[in-house]
């Protein structure tokens, strides 16, 4: 593994995919920066990393659909080679929902990001690290797993049930040499939070033991780390990476 092998990040046109996508390209992969709807967006994150010297392209696919998520290994296979790393970090809308009006819709909604996406992911290049002896898979979770916030329990149960499939697929896949890793942020502010009012933004900070907010860039580097030559024992992991904010939960 390590530098030069081709990783494929979902969800990377904006905000924390985004930047990993940049940060693993500054480590020498090649990457893959899947898209949904705005192919500009994608296009300005493979133009930085091509104008920092790195290799990039722009794939446009829904990954929560089968056929497009097949499309999508096979074109960037064809374009930039194997996937050796795959980054499952594409979401869609978390709306804050009280239980009485739950629906299972609501649940359906948060499954197919966190359960179905990662599924048919880890599918579609799963037959290609095997026959290559390895591979990184690398979800990225979240610490609201571990808050439990009212109003939020679709999303939760969601992130939960990844965690479990990020468990159970580092033992099967131990065998195969593919390594399965969770990277759990905290509340990172990227584009989407840009409504999030300040009083909001204070009292989180101050729950936060040091004190201040996480940057996309903390992320990326936790990711970039799981998918380097020094974490090649490093599997079933749970990383948080919050600033202590769930410490004792």
């Amino acid at each position: 593994m390590g530098a030069g092998r081709v990783a494929l990040v979902t969800g990377a046109s904006r905000g924390l995919g985004a930047v990993i996508a940049r940060d693993l390209a500054s480590n020498g992969h090649p990457v893959a920066v899947n898209y949904f709807s705005v192919p500009e967006e994608a296009d300005r994150v493979v133009q930085d990393i091509r104008t920092a010297g790195g290799v990039a392209e722009a794939f446009g696919a829904d990954v929560t659909d089968e056929a497009e998520v097949i499309r999508l290994v096979a074109e960037v296979e064809d374009r930039l080679g194997p996937v050796e790393v795959l980054v499952v970090n594409a979401t869609g809308p978390q709306p804050r929902v009280p239980v009485e009006e739950l629906t299972w819709s609501a649940h359906l909604d948060q499954l197919e990001f966190f359960v179905k996406s990662p599924t048919l992911l880890l599918q579609a290049v799963l037959p290609g690290m095997k026959a290559r002896g390895g591979g990184r898979i690398i979800n990225i979770g979240s610490d609201i797993v571990d808050r439990a916030l009212p109003g939020m329990s679709a999303y939760v149960a969601a992130k939960a049930a990844q965690l479990g499939l990020t468990r159970t697929w580092a033992r099967e896949l131990g065998p195969y040499g593919v390594t399965v890793n969770l990277v759990a942020p905290g509340f990172i502010p990227v584009e989407r939070h840009a409504d999030v009012p300040q009083a909001e933004r204070d009292d989180y900070v101050a729950e936060i033991p040091l004190g201040r907010f996480g940057t996309p860039r903390e992320i990326a580097t936790a990711v970039s780390f799981l998918a380097s030559d020094g974490a090649a024992f490093v599997t079933g992991q749970h990383i948080t990476v919050n600033g202590g904010h769930t410490l004792g939960q």
